[in-house]
Order: structure tokens, then C-alpha cells, then sequence
């Protein structure tokens, strides 16, 4: 019942308050973005969610467009920019995805939504973590985030999938708020932070 009818209906409702609550916030944070990005405040990518369909996830946009002498995108923390810095700090950074939550795209809870390219290399355990919507946060991140590598990163998603109940929601809500509140575990440059899973996985193979 929880999973079926509760869960979305808290999703729903949870993010409408938290943008109403949020939107000055939001608001500041879009203009600042508006400026050190070009008139680009978002950041648009696309991700598999439930059941691997293909969404367009929103993030505010903490790195400009900077490029080398052959077009090539410069290394994130040479485009990484002061206010960027601020937002992925704070976590503010994730704050659009509020709206992908509206859409029905998203969960506050949940596996976070990786890149389309992994789809091959999941293990059937793994594969699991699209059987529910992708979370703005979820048993991963309050268990490492970044810190941890991408076998434990994807055994935690599988697990919660396993034992998903409001409890276990909660319980990582409050972790969650904390972290935040301590910027603990937070990459400010992600540079060289994880390696991409599919070109680890491939490399494995070879």
C-alpha cells in the first residue's frame, strides 16, 4: 500500500510545499546562475527511471561551457564557477529535480538516476533499481555518496528496493537532511571522483 499509493502521494505533495517554501531561494539562485552561465541557469540531462524510460532530469547548472583550443570541454574544476560552488555545497544544486518529482519522473526517495550508457553493465541484482522511480537522495548517498565504490554504491540501491517501506524513507530523509546541513559527503569537484561504471566494467573484462 505504502509503495503503490502513499508513496507517490507524499512525493507529490511534498515537493509542491518544499517549492513553495524553497522559491525565493530558487528564484535568487536562477538569476546568479542567469549571469555566471551565459543566460543558462539549468542543466538538462537525460537519465533511465522507472522501468529504464528515458527522462530529462533538472539540475541547476554549477559549470559553464568553457572550452580548450580544439572545442573540447575543459576539466570540471576549471568550469566549475563561484556561485556553482555555493549551490553543489549546499546541495542546492539539486533542487530543480523537485519538478521531476511533480512530472511523476522522480521520487524524494529512491536509487539516483545514473547515466543511459550503464544500462548494459547492471548485474541482474543491480538491475532492480529500475523497478522503482529514481530518488533525489536515496540509501547510496547517506551511506557514502562518492566515497563509496560503484559494486557497494548499486548493492545499496538494490536494497532498498528489497526493503523499501515509509520507515526506511524516513530514516534516510532525516540522514539526508543532515549531511546537507553538514555538507558531508558532498564533492565540490568532481573531477576524478568516480570512474564512469561503464568503461569500469568494460575495463574489468578485458
Amino acid at each position: 500500500m505504502y509503495k503503490l499509493f502513499f508513496k507517490p502521494l507524499i512525493d507529490y505533495v511534498s515537493a509542491l510545499i518544499a517549492i513553495i517554501i524553497f522559491s525565493p531561494i530558487f528564484i535568487i539562485v536562477t538569476i546568479l546562475l542567469y549571469f555566471a552561465n551565459n543566460g543558462k541557469p539549468f542543466f538538462f540531462q537525460v537519465r533511465p527511471g522507472k522501468n529504464e524510460k528515458l527522462f530529462s532530469i533538472i539540475k541547476f547548472k554549477t559549470m559553464n561551457d568553457k572550452v580548450d583550443e580544439n572545442g573540447k570541454l575543459l576539466p570540471d574544476s576549471y568550469r566549475l564557477t563561484k556561485i556553482g560552488m555555493l549551490v553543489r555545497k549546499t546541495s542546492i544544486d539539486e533542487l530543480p529535480q523537485l519538478l521531476n518529482i511533480l512530472k511523476g519522473d522522480m521520487s524524494l526517495i529512491g536509487p539516483r538516476p545514473l547515466l543511459p550508457q550503464y544500462l548494459p553493465f547492471y548485474k541482474e541484482n543491480e538491475k532492480k533499481r529500475h523497478t522503482v522511480k529514481p530518488g533525489i537522495t536515496g540509501l547510496a548517498q547517506v551511506s557514502g555518496r562518492n566515497n563509496i565504490n560503484w559494486d557497494t554504491k548499486l548493492r545499496f540501491d538494490a536494497d532498498y528496493v528489497e526493503n523499501l517501506s515509509f520507515k526506511m524513507d524516513f530514516n534516510i530523509l532525516l540522514k539526508t537532511i543532515y549531511k546537507v546541513i553538514a555538507s558531508k559527503d558532498v564533492a565540490i569537484d568532481t573531477t576524478n571522483v568516480e570512474a564512469l561504471l561503464n568503461v569500469e566494467r568494460q575495463n574489468s573484462m578485458n
